[in-house]
């Protein structure tokens, strides 16, 4: 019998960061409001392991951010997430999940683009997933989902708690050299777990996906399918149901170039929003990176999101429409082999049903990174 080497190769890579914020409208909002400042102190350290079947990943980061003006407040995230693979000849067990302490503004608005308040939230998430090869082109899969959202103070602000889970199984074909072709069935299944109004959906479906490499440079990936959603809700002891189908779509094109690199994204996905609802969320992105020289790098994020209610269940009427956009130019410095510096603004704007007129904001970040020497440890 054969023993696979036990023998390790770990590396720690640790970091401390200082960041100072401005923004006008922290949660573009239309009512008469302060512009909020602050700063950040954000130390981490991330980790990973390498034996011949076994990788181990993960990083433990802390920011501690004091806010004043318009949302003042004083708070402290937490992010804990760890990623897990293990491999034999044909099969490859993995696991990502983790524990998170952000606030609606980093946790909602960077999916749903939508925050409707601004809070602190505590998500755990647990995702294990089985690959086995049948053949040299054709692999099952199999996956599970599970996710747990509080907040702090919520009931108070209007938030609920709720949890989230499901899974998916189906294959991935190899059908050229430059080609993959992944079917799925899945199932999601949410509840909200406090207040007075309560829901309850879940929705299976199927998803099929294709992705080509056009060169070595361009690659796509394109997916989509229908989810059947099916929904409870309760509130003041009215019961209501209904039945909606919902295709969830995605499509990425990625091009990468000498100095540079641009990225497109386009999708429609099913989230859960801190309000107790499910939103259908219409996004389009592109990303664009260009290497100035060996220490200057800009960048530029464009997002734009076209948010509705995924049901016609929404504490008894519908979800009023948003449509929101956010641009982000970036200029990264590495002036040294340990100190970074990043410069970045970001100007937001949304429009809605709910809304007279459209409402904006300007943000600006300054962020100085040190990285301390990198450990290595290795057999």
């Amino acid at each position: 019998m054969t023993v696979p080497s036990l023998a390790a190769e770990w590396s720690i890579v640790p970091w401390m960061s200082t960041k100072a914020y401005y923004n006008d409208n922290l949660l573009l909002t239309p009512l008469p409001h302060d512009p909020t400042y602050g700063y950040w102190i954000s130390p981490g350290v991330e980790f990973s392991g390498k034996t011949e079947r076994l990788e181990v990943s993960g990083k433990a980061a802390l920011d501690f951010v004091d806010y004043y003006g318009g949302e003042p407040s004083r708070f402290t995230n937490v992010f804990l997430p760890l990623t897990m693979k293990y491999r034999t000849e044909r099969d490859e067990w993995a696991f990502t999940g983790g524990f998170t302490r952000d606030n609606t503004l980093m946790g909602e608005l960077l999916t749903t683009g939508v925050v409707l308040r601004f809070t602190q939230r505590n998500l755990w998430t647990i995702s294990p997933t089985w690959t086995r090869m049948v053949t040299d082109k054709l692999s099952v899969q199999s996956s599970l989902q599970f996710n747990d959202a509080s907040y702090q103070d919520g009931l108070r602000l209007g938030l609920l708690d709720y949890q989230l889970y499901g899974g998916s199984a189906g294959f991935l074909y190899h059908l050229t050299e430059r080609d993959d072709m992944q079917l799925a069935g899945t199932y999601t299944n949410f509840r909200t777990i406090n207040g007075s109004f309560g829901l309850r959906a879940h929705y299976p479906g199927a998803m099929l996906s294709f992705t080509h490499i056009f060169t070595e440079d361009i690659k796509t990936t394109i997916y989509g399918g229908p989810k059947f959603l099916s929904s409870t809700s309760q509130s003041g002891g009215i019961t209501q149901s209904s039945r909606d189908t919902i295709w969830v779509y995605g499509m990425g094109l990625t091009k990468e170039f000498e100095n540079s690199s641009i990225q497109f994204t386009i999708g429609r996905e099913i989230f859960p929003l801190g309000v107790g609802l499910l939103v259908q969320t219409d996004r389009i992105g592109m990303l664009a990176s260009y290497t100035l020289s060996e220490s200057v790098m800009a960048s530029f994020d464009a997002s734009g999101y076209f948010v509705t209610g995924a049901t016609s269940l929404a504490g008894g009427s519908l979800f009023p429409n948003s449509n929101l956009l956010y641009l982000t130019p970036k200029l990264t410095w590495k002036f040294s082999e340990r100190w970074k510096l990043d410069a970045s603004y970001t100007y937001g704007w949304r429009d809605g049903e709910t809304l007279a007129a459209p409402t904006m904001s300007n943000a600006m970040v300054l962020m100085l990174t040190y990285y301390p020497l990198k450990i290595s440890v290795g057999n």
